[in-house]
Parts: C-alpha cells; sequence; structure tokens
C-alpha cells in the first residue's frame, strides 16, 4: 500500500475508486465499503484510494480532549492495508480545510488531485463546509463531472448501522464481546513494554507494563482482562489489568500484562495486545495475600476462556 500524507502528494495515473471518512476502528461495516472499493478497481483498471484525515476531524473542531479514537494512526493503517487497499492519503485536517464548500472539495480535491472514477461512500456521509452537503448533492456533483456514486446502505451493513460511537461506548463499559463483535476483530493496544515497581514478580505475577504515546487511543474500562499477544511469531495467552493498583496505593493509571507460561525479555519491545474478554472490575482488596489468591482465580477464569475459544 502507498502512503501518502497530503492530498497534493497523490499520484497516479490512473483513474481512482475512492472512499473516503475517519475510519476510526476500520469496524465491519467500514470493511463493507472497503470491499466495494476494491471489487470496483476492475482488475487493476483503476486504483483503489481511501481519503482519511488526522488529526480526527472532531480534534480540531472541538478540542483534542473530547476525542478518544479506537486506533492508532499507525494501527489504522496496518488495519487499511490488510484491507487491500493500494492508496492511502492522511491528510492534515486543520480549520482551513474544513472551511472548503462541498462544491471546492469535489472540484479540487476529488476531480482535479483524484482523477475520480468513482466514490463509494456509507449510508450517512457529509461533507463540505459545516457538513451541509449529502449523497444527494454528491451524486448531482457526478453528474456534473463525470463520476459515479455508490452508496452503501445501513440494512448492506450487516442490517446494523454499526457505528465507531457504538464500540466506543462498548468499551468503556467493559463490554469486549460486542465491541469485538462489531469491529470484526479483538480490539487491540499497541504500545512499548517497560519496567514497573516489579511487585508482580514478588507474589508470582510478573507483568509487563504498557505505555502507549498516543494520549487519544482509548483504553478500555478498568479491571481485568484476558488478552493475547504474538511475540516473536508464537501467541501468547495471559491477563492484563487497567487501573491504578489501589491495594498498594497506586496513583497513576498502567496497562499491566502477566503472559502465561511466559519467560522471555520483551523490555523496550512495541508489542500488540488484543483483547479478548473483561474478567472483573478492578478492585481494592485488603491486603497483598487477598490479592494474590484472586490473581489465582482470574488465571484460572482466564485459562477456561482460552480453552474454550
Amino acid at each position: 500500500m502507498k502512503i501518502f500524507h497530503s492530498i497534493n502528494d497523490f499520484k497516479s495515473t490512473k483513474k481512482t475508486i475512492l472512499t473516503l471518512g475517519t475510519f476510526d476502528g476500520v469496524h465491519v461495516g467500514h470493511k463493507k465499503i472497503l470491499e466495494k472499493v476494491t471489487q470496483n478497481t476492475e482488475n487493476g483498471k483503476y486504483e483503489s484510494l481511501v481519503l482519511t484525515f488526522f488529526p480526527h476531524p472532531r480534534m480540531v473542531l472541538h478540542g483534542q480532549s473530547e476525542v478518544k479514537l479506537l486506533n492508532t494512526i499507525d494501527e489504522k493503517i496496518n488495519l487499511l492495508e490488510k484491507a487491500g487497499i493500494q492508496n492511502l492519503v492522511i491528510h492534515p485536517f486543520d480549520e482551513k480545510f474544513s472551511r472548503l464548500t462541498a462544491e471546492e472539495f469535489v472540484k479540487t480535491v476529488l476531480v482535479d488531485q483524484f482523477h475520480i472514477k468513482k466514490i463509494i461512500i456509507g449510508h450517512d456521509h457529509r461533507f463540505g463546509k459545516n457538513r451541509t452537503a449529502d449523497i444527494n448533492d454528491l451524486i448531482a456533483f457526478g453528474q456534473q463531472h463525470n463520476f459515479e456514486v455508490e452508496q452503501i446502505s445501513a440494512q448492506e451493513i450487516n442490517d446494523v448501522s454499526i457505528s465507531s460511537t457504538k464500540i466506543r461506548n462498548a468499551l468503556m463499559e467493559g463490554n469486549m464481546a460486542l465491541a469485538n463483535e462489531y469491529l470484526g476483530y479483538d480490539y487491540f493496544l499497541t504500545g512499548t513494554i517497560s519496567r514497573g515497581k516489579q511487585l508482580g514478580r514478588t507474589i508470582g505475577f510478573p507483568t509487563a507494563n504498557l505505555k502507549i504515546e498516543e494520549n487519544y487511543k482509548l483504553i478500555p474500562q478498568n479491571g481485568a482482562y484476558v488478552v493475547k499477544s504474538t511475540i516473536d511469531q508464537k501467541t501468547a495467552y495471559g491477563m492484563m489489568n487497567i487501573g491504578y493498583n489501589p491495594t498498594v496505593a497506586g496513583e497513576n493509571l498502567s496497562i499491566e500484562i502477566h503472559y502465561f507460561d511466559f519467560d522471555q525479555d520483551i523490555y523496550d519491545q512495541k508489542i500488540a495486545v488484543s483483547i479478548l474478554e473483561r474478567l472483573r472490575p478492578e478492585q481494592k482488596f485488603g491486603s497483598v495475600d487477598l490479592l494474590k489468591e484472586q490473581l489465582k482465580k482470574d488465571k484460572q477464569t482466564a485459562l477456561e476462556f482460552i480453552n474454550k475459544r
């Protein structure tokens, strides 16, 4: 997949089959659209193209602190590449770009820069300054500039209007089953393994601390979870705690993973952690011994879940 970091950087000798949006999560609804895009290239006659934006438009228009996203930009790139997209344009979204009228956007971006043959969009897409234009406007522009418009209906997307907002809400409630169903894959966190206070090692549950650089990445509700990672091409299962470690008077949010049957130095490695199921909420225990007993129960529950899976 070719990656361009501005609309103006994109170059192609072929006309494009295009879709656009934030694609946060690259969930099953998004994948329906992406499949249509790749299927319409007519075996190489046209090129598939996704236009997305970073920062997320809501970060710019409403303030960064208000928005938590399902994917970091690197995670989104990987997911779009797996979907078979040939070209990805990640355009810097700013207030100037947000003021482009729908007509300016269609003419200068879609027609002049992308040489669009066809655009495929979701059922609820709006665009242009203040998001005033809709599918009917786009069809009219298509007739004017000689490109096709295909709309994906809500019914085509698994008869469910799947949205990134619904997935965010499920994650914030710790409902991994629903979030993962809507995503079409297990929600994952990507970060670097660092050394913590080493408390887990003293009670028989050594943990790897996951540090996530991107502060806009959505972290699920605090609690204990069943997780898995691929490390050196091998699957490692484990359990993860998201929270403040109240039993030992922790002050900062931490993400700690205990991998089962695993004894490998992974400090400073960048690792993706897929979250399979929530075991329980975060709890404060009366002693470290009680915490240790609960961790034994968590491990047993996690192993039962993994064996069923």
